[in-house]
């Protein structure tokens, strides 16, 4: 069995894509560039199956998440990976909540055989990243996503005891089943919480990662685009993956001319 046939994708009763991808096009390449007609077709096409393809929206999810109360600002909010950090700048900016984000330079990588590991993208490991935290009298948590609740569960508990009980988490989407070991941490504030188990009842992926070579992680290998997972696209869009994987391609092109795998 090779790595990739390791990372079987079954076809998810409802499957999310957020979409990610319109604001970074529309600001690396401008609203009329060819690039941006391409992402605004790749988004249709993946819809063609709009009882099971979900697209998400940035400003539905902050809307839902801010909704359920306010929060006096917490002295130091840790932002997980690039994702986690702008997604508390943006929340910042419509509540005020975190003025002092620190990133944590994290990510989820595939170990070869089936599994992840929460590696760091710097030479600090994760604790000495985190040292200083100790000293909050509360804390916030932010990432984007929780799927398998493996990035945030690992950050989470890598914290000090006395310093996780005044920890507060928040993400913007997720699956409902993946909380409860968050919530078994500390409290939990989420704005779209899908029903159901990860991968054959529900399933998230970030739409950029269709095109861009950063979603999949491999150990010593470089990274991948989810179109480069031919057998996850077909799962994801049975009956027209070869199209999506099509207007992926043409995509990427585009986006990392100089990154052929």
């Amino acid at each position: 069995m090779t790595a990739d046939t390791a990372y079987a994708a079954p076809t998810p009763q409802v499957f999310y894509i957020h979409d990610d991808l319109s604001d970074d096009v529309r600001r690396t390449h401008g609203e009329h560039s060819v690039a941006f007609q391409l992402a605004q077709e790749l988004l249709t096409l993946v819809r063609r199956d709009p009882q099971r393809v979900v697209v998400l929206q940035l400003e539905e999810q902050i809307t839902r998440l801010v909704g359920q109360g306010s929060h006096t600002p917490f002295p130091v909010t840790v932002g997980i990976g690039q994702a986690g950090e702008r997604v508390a700048r943006q929340l910042h900016q419509r509540t005020g909540w975190f003025p002092m984000i620190r990133r944590v330079n994290v990510t989820r990588e595939e170990d070869g055989q089936g599994g992840y590991n929460l590696v760091s993208t710097t030479s600090q490991p994760l604790a000495e990243q985190l040292r200083g935290v100790e000293t909050c009298p509360s804390l916030a948590v932010v990432d984007d996503t929780v799927f398998s609740g493996l990035t945030m569960r690992t950050v989470l508990r890598a914290l000090p005891p006395a310093v996780l009980a005044r920890t507060h988490a928040f993400c913007l989407r997720g699956v409902a089943e993946s909380l409860r070991s968050l919530q078994a941490l500390c409290p939990v504030t989420i704005g779209f919480a899908a029903p159901g188990r990860i991968f054959d009842e529900v399933s998230f992926i970030n739409a950029a990662g269709l095109v861009r070579r950063m979603s999949i992680r491999r150990v010593g290998q470089p990274s991948l685009a989810f179109f480069d997972r031919p057998e996850w696209m077909h799962a994801w869009f049975p009956g027209y993956a070869d199209e999506v994987i099509a207007a992926c391609r043409r995509l990427n092109a585009l986006l990392e001319p100089d990154t052929p795998l």
